[in-house]
């Protein structure tokens, strides 16, 4: 493999979001490079969060009005006091599941709530929004010959749908791990990294997890896999940094411009 020169490229602060320890002034955008060039280089094996680094889940089929349909098939069971007030009035689809698990974990509610909200996330797959750059990073990661997974707490369904539409589905088969019934163990606990891991053979070391949220960032630690932190907000990835994110970008653009001058 041949290094070739950082030259002259121009990294606005859209692009990568300078990450240190250092307590002397900020680094410069080409030590930042060259950090970022020593994280993804060794990774052989890539496990990828879907929703953020991959698409945009849910940029129409809007995740509220999942979220609000959810609670009203629970108060249509007479089941309107499972949730707190702040449960039924959440944004996120995944916090009412979650809620219902904990007080209902093993049963037939849970199994028919995950479902119903595995149909509406394949509802959304048919409109999800690709990331920026993720598609040609994912044919070109599998190009040089690095192995990838999908590890989400999406549904595994709703990833292969979508990732099918893109002709990428391909590059991940049959590594997708997602949700199941058994929602204690959506991340942050590491089950589906350590299924993705034990499954393609990888030592946690020589993986990488891009993932866009606490939770990603919380399960990566905890299976041993070194962390990319992706934020396209300003707020998300100062979230990521102030958990001690090392490494967080806005933009997978310079991934892919590192893999492909990596490898010229």
């Amino acid at each position: 493999m041949v290094r070739r020169p950082l030259g002259n490229h121009h990294h606005g602060p859209d692009t990568l979001l300078v990450t240190s320890d250092a307590t002397s002034g900020a680094p410069s955008v080409a030590s930042e490079i060259e950090k970022l060039r020593e994280l993804i280089t060794p990774a052989r094996f890539v496990l990828w969060d879907f929703d953020g680094p991959i698409c945009r889940l849910f940029a129409t089929h809007r995740a509220e009005r999942v979220a609000a349909d959810l609670v009203e098939w629970l108060e249509r069971q007479g089941l309107r006091g499972l949730l707190t007030d702040a449960e039924r009035e959440t944004l996120d689809p995944q916090v009412v599941l979650r809620a219902v698990g904990r007080r209902r974990p093993g049963s037939d509610l849970v199994t028919g709530l995950e479902e119903r909200l595995t149909q509406e996330e394949l509802r959304a797959a048919a409109s999800a929004l690709p990331t920026a750059y993720a598609d040609p990073l994912i044919h070109t990661w599998t190009a040089v010959g690095a192995h990838l997974a999908v590890t989400t707490n999406n549904s595994p369904r709703a990833a292969r749908t979508y990732l099918e539409s893109r002709g990428t589905a391909r590059c991940f088969t049959p590594h997708l791990y997602g949700r199941t019934e058994h929602l204690h163990h959506l991340k942050p606990d590491p089950h589906c990294l350590n299924r993705a891991l034990n499954a393609m053979g990888a030592a946690p070391s020589t993986a990488l997890m891009i993932g866009d949220s606490l939770s990603d960032l919380t399960a990566a630690r905890r299976a041993g896999v070194p962390f990319l932190g992706y934020a396209r907000r300003a707020q998300k990835a100062k979230a990521l940094r102030a958990a001690g994110a090392d490494h967080v970008v806005r933009s997978l653009e310079p991934l892919l411009r590192l893999l492909r001058g990596a490898h010229r």
